[in-house]
């Protein structure tokens, strides 16, 4: 850059040399330099629009940023309300299979309790049938001793009547 103090000397300069020239001269110079400006400006037209292209890029990129995340948002809504969903029906079905499992136990625990009544029911008709049978063995041994015994004191009984009459017919005689 230069010095500012040198541009303005330089601009005395050129104001100087545009006084000295004829007026037809002044006025081409006029519009040549109406058309350098007119360069110059044109650049900075469109530097200004580049610049307001720029900014309604960046005006539609914080839009299209915003828009993302409330969109990323929704989609983390979904997300979680699909995951408590699949929780929610994987709760479920673990409660429905305890309960079936709870069921199936019961009804197995039934079975074995219906078995071991049957198991005992059985064994305990065998045993009061052992019992009545061996009663009943026993009741005949016992008739069968009272027999013999009955057999064995009426003989006894014959023998001893018999002894006694012999020793009367001995003594009688």
């Amino acid at each position: 850059m230069a010095n500012p103090k040198e541009q303005v000397q330089k601009g005395s300069e050129e104001v100087q040399e545009v006084a000295n020239e004829p007026v037809e001269v002044v006025q081409e110079q006029i519009e040549e330099a109406g058309k350098e400006a007119e360069e110059h400006v044109k650049p900075l037209d469109e530097v200004l629009g580049q610049a307001e292209r720029a900014y309604m890029a960046y005006v539609e990129a914080q839009r299209q940023v915003a828009s993302a995340y409330r969109g990323n948002e929704q989609q983390i809504a979904k997300a979680y309300k699909r995951a408590e969903q699949q929780a929610q029906n994987i709760g479920d079905e673990s409660i429905r299979q305890a309960l079936m499992t709870r069921g199936e136990a019961i009804n197995e625990a039934l079975k074995v309790r219906d078995d071991a009544i049957a198991q005992t029911e059985k064994a305990y008709k065998k045993a009061k049938e052992q019992a009545e049978k061996t009663c009943e063995e026993n009741i005949d041994a016992a008739w069968k001793k009272r027999e013999e015994a009955l057999v064995q004191a009426w003989q006894h009984r014959e023998e001893t009547i018999e002894q006694a009459w012999n020793i009367y017919a001995k003594l009688s005689r």
